[in-house]
């Protein structure tokens, strides 16, 4: 995806009910039950660093309005992710995280500001071979009216203290010609914008390349009366037949896929996912996964990792 995303920019940050912003922050928090407790830290504010958790990933995207850190519970985050061919070309593939999160001592976790989806390095995204659907097209008509081949992700958000609800990602293009995703719970209309973006020099020394930077606006409620999920569960990955068109410049007819790997079956590939509370806790559940040949269908998932607490030194790729 050479030359697909940009550089910093405004983040976007548009008008946002107190309703709203409640059903994105149950949106965007991701798990799986009896995963591997998170590293974290408290403090570090908006964005981590030296003494204050895993720094930020993707500190050159859009930023998030600030607001003060409050006091609130403490998240324990596990992640785990599976990694299953996608169906369409020999390297496709596609990465399910499953994310869970409770609150230490008890009652609902604290509510997210962000969240930076980690890819392993031997993953490459194609955004630029599927059709975008922009914003607009959703808040009129909902992803039904999105492009065919345009939905790149999905999943499930659980909510706490308990109930489901649908989450659709859909590929899009902003207006400067980012690349991102465009996460919609259909049942609330909530849309929330994402990036794709080069993470910083520890984390591609980590392992990483690509990160997928997702952002919880804040609205005029306290944070601490924001509310969390204790479950989501989100696969990235398609493919499609590339016509050349809407938004897209692959090949015609061509098969294609969003996500596919360098590498052979049976490595083993790191994931991560960097999360920001309103506490100003930072965490980073990261978990290994390992690709299977195409043909046998299922993977098997190694356990989780902890991020190590020596000092990283910033770093950035643009």
């Amino acid at each position: 995806m050479a030359g697909k995303v940009r550089g910093a920019r405004a983040r976007r940050v548009r008008g946002w009910s107190a309703g709203v912003l409640a059903a994105v922050a149950l949106a965007t928090v991701a798990a799986v039950p009896g995963a591997v407790a998170a590293p974290a830290a408290t403090g570090g504010g908006q964005g981590g660093g030296p003494g204050g958790g895993p720094p930020d990933p993707a500190p050159g995207g859009p930023q998030r309005p600030y607001e003060p850190d409050v006091p609130g519970p403490h998240n324990v985050d596990g992640l785990a992710v599976e990694v299953t061919p996608d169906g369409g070309t020999p390297e496709g593939v596609r990465a399910a995280f499953d994310r869970t999160s409770r609150a230490e001592p008890a009652g609902p976790p604290a509510a997210p500001r962000r969240f930076v989806f980690l890819f392993d390095a031997s993953l490459d995204v194609h955004p630029e071979d599927f059709p975008v659907c922009g914003r607009a097209v959703v808040e009129r008509e909902g992803t039904g009216g999105c492009p065919e081949g345009s939905v790149v992700g999905r999943g499930t958000s659980h909510l706490y203290p308990e109930g489901t609800t649908e989450v659709v990602a859909v590929n899009t293009r902003y207006a400067d010609g980012t690349r991102g995703a465009l996460v919609v719970i259909p049942a609330s209309g909530v849309i929330l914008e994402l990036t794709w973006e080069r993470v910083t020099r520890p984390y591609r020394e980590r392992g990483y390349h690509w990160a997928l930077d997702e952002i919880v606006p804040p609205d005029g409620r306290p944070p601490q009366e924001r509310a969390g999920t204790r479950r989501f569960q989100l696969e990235w990955g398609a493919s499609r037949v590339a016509d050349g068109d809407r938004g897209g410049n692959g090949g015609g007819g061509e098969r294609a896929s969003f996500l596919t790997h360098r590498g052979p079956a049976g490595e083993r590939l790191r994931f991560g996912l960097w999360s920001l509370f309103v506490t100003g806790q930072i965490a980073l559940p990261e978990a290994r996964a390992t690709r299977t040949e195409p043909e046998n269908g299922a993977v098997s998932v190694g356990g989780a990792t902890m991020w190590s607490r020596s000092p990283l030194e910033a770093g950035r790729m643009r």
